[in-house]
């Protein structure tokens, strides 16, 4: 690789130039009349209407949402380059109002297709191609889809509502700072910052990060803790009440096209899985010298290494790892690189964490890290470039089936990790090191499996208790109780521990979003152990299960790889991976 990378933030001038350019002004209006020309042709839809005609309507919807999203990312990426900037809270605010008005008046087509009799749409289906699974699944929703007049109302209602909270959220969490004595001298430091430290092996400095992070997180706790109530409230109001949802979490499920019982069972398997990560904080504890570890040290290294790697390093490790694997694979990474849609920085203001966002097929996805130069800094590039592999794979559909489900929206991010995981072990000869990743990839299983399917166990039971009238203390002591059943006898909690539930932005942003990650985690982890074994004949299969992007159904996809997601025995296939790590390092001489 010749080019060369350095911290920066993104370019946003594959969408539009800024927010007050000519560009998009334009774009909002040319966006409103193609609209209104959309709203002409809604005497067209009758139950006789013929395969041609119906398939050009699809076209036209397929172009307003093509601008519509460019116009909704644009303003949602730049507020999180700077969650303070007040043009950008602006901005946001006025794209989502416009984009809801929108909706609410091409939303007459998605409720004549899911109302229509199943003859003609079977009719109409047998010549949708690639948008067969898109119109397939719209139907879904019909036993939940409300009247048109209802729908608009709740469209409407969402962005002075829902939408409104979750930035109002954003807005408070991420100007939050925090200050921690380092090495004798009182920093001031970014969300992203402090928890660097989580994994530093001063164990004062890990207690004192995390006693930092939820004082300020807990002094905001009853006002956060008012925010999360009045958004479940709301998320039962419109889909139990309302619609007829059976219970909060079926609405994630159908929209990810997963059925109950699996998730049920994926949920099952992981808590009952909790001693084995249980056992694996003994070992811990023994390389630690502990005798047992407190919560702030699960992420402790098992060595004092510092090792750091630089922007250009990372990149290079990343894109070296993908390339062993497929150059494919890593020229598509580099394409988002060089498209210059990476926003790197760390910055005050700028949302924490990272994502990656996906616009529409042709265009690469932007990512945001907040990269700090430690290996899990370099294994979240891995992540997020994945994600942009996965879209980009899939570029050859539609707009409406390019986007890979939740649970399988996961899959290539996670098996990026793994990639470079093997990359570092076979270059690493320092053995304090290599015996760190190994710890640090029982950290990141724990991190993506247990710790995420957890916490659905906590929403799931948050919304019950809401419902039943709940206040924030009854949440906060119902917290405390998940991860003490989550370690048992392993790991000692501090009572601040208590206001941890107010800073996942997952619970307020997208409820039931999480127990994705388990599914990714578990999924990938057989996957990849399937490819040590079949070596090059594994890609292509593999890679197909990504260009499929959304397409068909997830566990359509997963059958043909032979995987059953409602089989209690596929899941627990992915612990005995994790079982076999643990085992692995239980025979490492302790020093």
């Amino acid at each position: 690789m010749t080019a060369t990378y350095s911290q920066k933030r993104w370019s946003l001038s594959d969408l539009f130039p800024g927010h007050d350019s000519p560009e998009l002004k334009k774009a909002m209006e040319t966006l409103d009349q193609a609209v209104t020309g959309f709203e002409k042709l809604r005497p067209q839809l009758t139950p006789e209407i013929d395969e041609k005609t119906f398939m050009t309507i699809i076209k036209d919807l397929e172009e307003i949402t093509l601008e519509s999203n460019r116009l909704y990312v644009f303003a949602g990426l730049w507020f999180t380059e700077d969650t303070q900037n007040q043009d950008a809270q602006a901005l946001q605010a006025r794209i989502e109002q416009y984009t809801a008005s929108l909706q609410n008046r091409t939303m007459f087509f998605s409720l004549w297709w899911k109302k229509l009799d199943q003859k003609n749409a079977d009719r109409l289906l047998a010549n949708s191609g690639d948008l067969q699974y898109w119109l397939e699944e719209m139907r879904h929703f019909t036993p939940y889809t409300l009247t048109e007049p209802e729908e608009k109302v709740l469209n409407i209602k969402n962005v002075t509502g829902f939408s409104a909270l979750v930035t109002l959220y954003n807005s408070i969490t991420n100007r939050y700072s925090y200050k921690v004595d380092v090495e004798g001298m009182e920093q001031e430091l970014t969300r992203g910052e402090l928890m660097v430290y989580a994994r530093h092996h001063d164990p004062d400095l890990r207690a004192a990060i995390y006693q930092e992070l939820y004082r300020v997180f807990g002094d905001d706790g009853p006002i956060l803790g008012q925010i999360y109530q009045t958004l479940v409230r709301d998320w039962r109001n419109e889909n139990i009440d309302l619609r007829g949802y059976k219970n909060p979490i079926a609405v994630r499920n159908l929209g990810n096209d997963i059925p109950d019982q699996a998730v049920t069972v994926l949920l099952d398997v992981c808590e009952s899985n909790a001693p084995l990560f249980q056992r694996f904080f003994d070992l811990k504890a023994r390389w630690l010298k502990m005798d047992h570890l407190r919560r702030y040290d699960v992420y402790a290294p098992v060595a004092e290494s510092d090792k750091t790697y630089g922007f250009q390093e990372g990149v290079e490790m990343v894109l070296d790892a993908f390339q062993s694997f497929d150059p494919r694979i890593a020229e598509l990474a580099q394409k988002i690189l060089d498209d210059d849609h990476i926003d790197s920085e760390v910055r005050k203001g700028k949302r924490s964490g990272a994502f990656c966002w996906s616009v529409e097929p042709d265009c690469s996805p932007w990512v945001q890290l907040n990269y700090q130069g430690r290996a899990d800094s370099v294994a979240t590039m891995a992540h997020e470039l994945g994600h942009g592999i996965h879209s980009l794979l899939a570029a050859d559909h539609s707009v409406f089936t390019f986007h890979s489900s939740l649970p399988l929206a996961e899959n290539a991010s996670t098996f990026g990790e793994m990639l470079l995981i093997d990359r570092l072990l076979a270059q690493e000869k320092d053995p304090s090191v290599r015996r760190d990743i190994l710890f640090r990839l029982v950290d990141d299983a724990y991190a993506t499996i247990m710790r995420q399917s957890f916490f659905a166990l906590f929403e799931r039971e948050a919304h019950k208790m809401i419902k039943e009238g709940a206040i924030i203390d009854d949440l906060s002591e119902m917290y405390l109780n998940n991860l003490k059943k989550q370690f048992g006898e392993a790991v000692e909690l501090s009572d601040e521990f208590r206001w941890e539930w107010v800073s996942i932005p997952h619970f307020y942003h997208t409820p039931f979003y999480v127990y994705a990650y388990a599914f990714g985690q578990l999924l990938v982890l057989s996957l990849y152990e399937r490819y040590q074994k079949e070596g090059d004949s594994f890609k292509p299969g593999y890679i197909k299960i990504l260009e499929a992007g959304g397409s068909r159904a997830p566990a359509e996809i997963l059958s043909e790889s032979g995987i059953d997601v409602s089989n209690k025995k596929f899941w627990q296939g992915g612990f005995d991976v994790i079982e076999r790590m643990v085992k692995e390092l239980e025979e490492l001489q302790i020093d």
